[in-house]
């Protein structure tokens, strides 16, 4: 049962390198090895690279979209979430995980870290904007799913 299951956001520039790309797609192996569900605004890059990586393990992935059209997302989505909202999306992407991970990404990143800072949700920092101490930083895709996962059954989700 899919509400039942911890929901991991993953957010990250929309255009990566191809080092990042491989970190994004490592932490979503991890996720879906850990049988979380991964949450993303379903487009390129760091999102795409994510659910590539959960895919690989079977994993179920979400991706809430700016636009109005199913086929923005990538195709590693499994269910596409249509909004309307451009990047105001972005605090849907947040609203609907339970902890979050974040690689590296330019403001539409740092709008999705500062709205877990305001919301008080769990922050992982892969590499990421360091803007507080409430960012946890990991090493690598290992660290942070497993501190993610950590985090939600401290705190509760």
């Amino acid at each position: 049962m899919v509400k039942n299951k911890i929901f991991i956001g993953v957010i990250g520039g929309g255009d990566c390198s191809d080092e990042v790309y491989k970190l994004a797609e490592q932490v979503g192996e991890r996720i879906a090895k850990a049988g979380a569900v991964l949450v993303c605004g379903g487009l390129g890059g760091v999102m795409e690279a994510a659910c590539k990586g959960a895919k690989k393990e079977d994993g179920t992935t979400i991706g809430i979209l700016p636009g109005i059209d199913k086929s923005q997302a990538n195709s590693y989505i499994d269910f596409p979430i249509l909004t309307g909202l451009g990047e105001g999306r972005n605090l849907l992407v947040i609203r609907n995980s339970d902890v979050v991970i974040a690689l590296p990404g330019e403001y539409g990143t740092l709008s999705e870290i500062g709205f877990c800072l305001k919301l008080g949700k769990p922050i992982i920092g892969l590499f990421t904007w360091d803007v507080s101490e409430a960012i946890i930083k990991a090493k690598n895709a290992e660290e942070a799913v497993k501190i993610a996962l950590s985090k939600v059954n401290k705190d509760g989700g």
